[in-house]
């Protein structure tokens, strides 16, 4: 399903930090299958303001931090089981590794899988510490990007510092190498005709750590995405 290969011939980036766009991740039919069975089960609302930035989203488990098959599986389509179980490849950790130039060999994954709805958005920020390398897919079947929605690659904490932007197009991709410049947000989703921006971060983190999106003992209110 996912194409090791392609990340594994990325090109690291090192302006304005290290990151790499990495696009052709499915075959056309890997990609129409993915797209079209996006999950819709098991999300939880996530809004606030931690003091760095502003933020609105649904978001669901894929795979929990540490976990070693995918959250509520059979709620999955085929596609996706078959995707969670390709994250959890020691294909697709080699190939992040060459493409970061990082060992990332002994550490931990979490996959969660997001919907910004009409209005939803992350404001600029870096990524926790504890936030080795970041892989963050892209699900939707076609997208303009003047309906915000992109990921903005920011030489700074300033919204409109933007260096590049990247629409939530499926098979597009973007890794980010977590450094004290590594700016980034997400613009808020304003179309008219009220569609999801579909994406789905893949995090790697130094053992003993423990989730800030579902922390450990918390009880969550879940419920189905009304598109």
């Amino acid at each position: 399903m996912l194409n090791c290969r392609q990340l594994e011939e990325g090109s690291l980036q090192q302006d304005p930090f290290e990151w790499a766009f990495v696009d052709r991740l499915f075959t056309t039919a890997d990609a129409a299958a993915i797209a079209g069975s996006y999950p819709m089960d098991h999300f939880k609302t996530v809004r606030g303001n931690d003091g760095e930035k502003g933020y609105e989203y649904d978001v669901r488990s894929l795979i929990h931090m540490g976990a070693q098959s995918a959250s509520k599986a059979e709620h999955l389509a085929p596609a996706w089981q078959q995707l969670a179980t390709d994250l959890l490849s020691e294909e697709y950790r080699g190939a992040m590794s060459r493409l970061t130039n990082h060992d990332l060999k002994d550490l931990v994954i979490e996959a969660n899988v997001f919907h910004y709805g009409p209005n939803d958005w992350m404001g600029p920020h870096l990524d926790l510490k504890e936030k080795v390398i970041t892989h963050v897919l892209y699900f939707n079947d076609s997208w303009n990007p003047a309906d915000g929605g992109c990921l903005n690659i920011l030489r700074s904490s300033t919204p409109s510092d933007v260096h590049t932007e990247v629409p939530p197009i499926v098979g597009n991709s973007v890794v980010l190498v977590r450094s004290e410049k590594s700016w980034h947000s997400v613009s808020r989703n304003v179309g008219a005709s009220g569609r999801s921006r579909r994406s789905m971060t893949v995090t790697f983190y130094p053992r003993g750590c423990n989730s800030t999106m579902w922390p450990p003992g918390a009880v969550a209110e879940l419920h189905d995405f009304q598109a």
